[in-house]
């Protein structure tokens, strides 16, 4: 029996949820995302807790007081992105509808929205800790070394207890790959991004989380497709952009919201504007760091980013 629009959207949403946080390098970031407070719309409330330090202590009047101050920093989602589908009623009938619409959107989700979300967070992770960056060439000969130099200035920051990630370009893990100190060094853990768990090398105790370059640029242009420009779509780096060659962050700094919008089904009976079945693709996203995380980022360049290269939609 055919599946009605209603359970067809929900097939698809349950499909494309799993795929996306498969496919993300950045998923780990969405976790955090628990401890934010969101009830829809644009806004996120981030928890900020402070305390007061030590005192001494009173032999006659005991401990002295302490304060917590617990408050909600508000943050505005600025990624809305979206996109249509129709499929001509002739070439789709409801048998087959599911399995067409679902290549369709897994494909596009896959080679579109994935490598833009990550894009988009690992350039606005990198750009927050600019203050932090570390300039230096990467080569085979001496990728290990400056990769052990900028994990130890971290974990100098923080302790070495706090869990750590390294995001690396899959350019510098070439470089990486082919060092004998790295492959000396062979040691391998378990990383866990979203449902998915996956092995790792690790450096220093820090996981090793493989990005593919082109998402691992310092600016993006993120096209608007508006009415002035309806062929424009998608993303690309910006002109002069710089490669990162890897972040290094606690697991929990960045906090990642990602709203994937119910997909919009309607048939070719309700359609007004065509003889054919309209799918409506949503996707409303943003990421932050607290600012008491930003100190613990470490972005790491071969040549000095030109900062002031703006975004498109700035």
């Amino acid at each position: 029996m055919a599946l009605n629009t209603i359970e067809t959207r929900q097939v698809f949403q349950t499909e494309l949820d799993k795929q996306m946080m498969e496919g993300l390098t950045s998923s780990f970031m969405d976790a955090n995302a628990g401890q934010v407070i969101y009830n829809g719309g644009s806004e996120v409330k981030i928890p900020k807790m402070s305390l007061t330090g030590l005192k001494d202590y009173s032999r006659g009047d005991g401990y002295p007081s302490g304060s917590i101050t617990l408050e909600y920093e508000t943050r505005i989602m600025k990624m809305d992105r979206g996109v249509s589908f129709q499929i001509d009623a002739m070439e789709v009938d409801e048998s087959n509808f599911v399995v067409t619409a679902g290549t369709v959107l897994g494909e596009f989700q896959r080679t579109k929205v994935i490598p833009e979300v990550d894009a988009y967070r690992y350039s606005t992770v990198a750009e927050l800790a600019k203050g932090n960056a570390v300039i230096a060439a990467v080569t085979e000969a001496n990728v290990y070394k400056l990769l052990i130099k900028d994990i130890s200035a971290v974990q100098d920051r923080v302790g070495e207890s706090t869990p750590l990630i390294c995001c690396m370009s899959g350019t510098a893990k070439g470089f990486l790959n082919a060092s004998t100190e790295f492959n000396k060094n062979i040691e391998v853990t378990e990383f866990k991004r979203g449902e998915i768990t996956t092995k790792v090398r690790v450096v220093n105790g820090v996981p090793i989380l493989t990005v593919p370059s082109d998402r691992m640029y310092h600016k993006y242009i993120f096209k608007p497709g508006n009415l002035e420009n309806p062929a424009e779509s998608g993303f690309e780096k910006a002109e002069g952009a710089e490669l990162t060659d890897w972040i290094i962050m606690p697991v929990a700094a960045a906090i990642a919201v990602c709203k994937q919008d119910k997909g919009k089904i309607i048939d070719p009976d309700t359609n007004q504007k065509a003889d054919a079945w309209f799918i409506g693709y949503r996707k409303y996203h943003d990421v932050w760091v607290k600012d008491s995380q930003i100190k613990a980022i470490l972005p790491h360049y071969g040549k000095q980013p030109a900062w002031e290269i703006r975004n498109q939609e700035d």
